[in-house]
């Protein structure tokens, strides 16, 4: 019988890896809570009504319907039993492994205050974004019905906590949405009387960025029409808007549209993990991996991409954390992989070692940064070049040549018309975006 693979999650590294096995002589089981591979770098994409899903997601079964050792399966891992080789699936099956790879990915973080999901959801999956989708398109249509301008202010006040990438990216976009796509096509409201504040607890935006780009985000940020507040903590949120403190003391910003931006916190599996093997997690509930990215004592488990506090080991140089983004888990998806048929032909496994490539954001129309590792040294730039070359980096990294079409044909029509053609709203209706009168027509 052939060594069985298990992969836990069909996100950038679940996929890497399965990819990476394919002409290995072991038999593989993707199992993902849903059917489709997410470009995560473009959800706030379809957020914001640039892009439909199937432009950023693709079917898993259709991904690997070449890959004769592969079997995808749809459910939820909830336990594994480290000395049995199984793991147990929501609906109570199990799935025997002789090598495990978890690759669950992230879930939005609260700091402890999960009550708030309900008033500002986060970024993560679909179902997220068409959720931000409705409640901001949603808040539009309250507006033109609602005649007491105090609420149609509230109405027209949206407030992203959190300045890493996707908050930038949604705050800059909502702006760009209220000033450009939506300007004549209501009656008794003006679009762009709508505000766009980014709320960000640290002293600038995009951390990781080096500062001088991290204030050329803010300052585009700002001619967008984004008011910027940093320093700003977050005390409270409800469903009338947010409480905030800043050095000038507490203020209450009214908003029926709050989005979490904020907080990133591991997979439950990691939890699930640590109870079978004991391993260590992290504040953030990572699981702390070894150099080779396997678990302590366990060397045929391996914990890859969000899930994975894992550390970089470049020679003649001491370990670095790797970052949680999408080439990190592609390198590590690669990497998993690359040890397991290490030991299958009776060789030591490697640590691992992360190439960095930089870090970009977009910020709006012709508005991004760009902070690239090369050869010969940092090269960083903002502007038209750095949105030019974010453009077409994602493009070329998404999944499958009818989906860069896609996205490419959807991209030039919104840049010379301003549209947003996925402005499509289903389900609930006017009553969850206020508590409105009907208006006079």
């Amino acid at each position: 019988m052939r060594p069985h693979v298990l992969i836990i999650g069909c996100g950038f590294g679940g996929l890497e890896a399965a990819r990476a096995l394919r002409t290995a002589d072991v038999d593989i089981t993707l199992v993902d809570k849903t059917n489709h591979h997410l470009f995560q770098p473009l959800l706030y994409q379809v957020a914001t009504a640039g892009l439909s899903a199937p432009s950023i997601a693709a079917p898993i079964r259709h991904l690997f319907r070449g890959q004769r050792n592969v079997t995808t399966l749809m459910g939820e891992i909830v336990a594994i039993d480290a000395n049995a080789r199984t793991a147990t699936l929501k609906d109570g099956a199990t799935l025997r492994w002789d090598h495990l790879i978890v690759a669950a990915g992230a879930t939005h973080s609260y700091f402890g205050r999960d009550d708030w999901a309900e008033h500002a959801p986060g970024l993560k999956t679909l179902s997220d974004a068409f959720e931000i989708r409705r409640r901001v398109l949603l808040a539009f249509e309250a507006a033109e019905r609602e005649d007491d301008p105090v609420q149609r202010a509230a109405l027209l006040q949206f407030v992203v906590v959190g300045g890493g990438p996707t908050g930038v990216e949604l705050a800059g976009t909502f702006a760009e949405i209220a000033r450009h796509t939506l300007p004549g096509e209501f009656r008794r409201i003006d679009p762009r009387q709508a505000r766009v504040l980014l709320v960000e607890g640290s002293p600038r935006v995009l951390q990781a960025m080096p500062e001088r780009l991290s204030e050329r985000a803010r300052e585009q940020l700002g001619a967008l029409g984004v008011d910027v507040r940093l320093n700003a903590r977050v005390t409270g949120i409800d469903a009338e808007g947010l409480d905030i403190t800043t050095a000038a003391g507490p203020e209450r910003l009214h908003s029926r549209c709050v989005v979490w931006a904020a907080g990133v916190a591991a997979s439950p599996l990691g939890r699930a993990l640590a109870d079978a093997t004991g391993c260590t997690l992290d504040r953030a509930g990572r699981v702390v991996v070894e150099p080779d990215l396997s678990v302590k004592g366990q060397a045929n488990i391996q914990v890859i991409g969000d899930l994975a506090a894992a550390q970089s080991h470049a020679p003649g140089q001491p370990p670095k954390p790797v970052p949680g983004v999408s080439p990190g888990a592609k390198q590590m998806g690669r990497h998993a992989a690359a040890n397991i048929q290490r030991r299958l032909r009776g060789e030591a496994t490697q640590a691992f070692r992360y190439r960095d490539y930089g870090n970009l954001a977009t910020i709006g129309r012709h508005s991004a940064v760009v902070d690239l590792g090369t050869p010969a040294g940092p090269l960083r730039f903002s502007g038209l070049p750095a949105w030019l070359f974010w453009l077409f980096a994602h493009v070329y990294f998404l999944i499958g040549f009818r989906n860069r079409f896609v996205v490419l044909v959807d991209w030039a029509w919104a840049y010379w018309t301003h549209d947003r053609n996925a402005r499509v709203v289903a389900g609930a209706g006017l009553s969850e975006a206020s508590p409105a009168r009907d208006a006079q027509a």
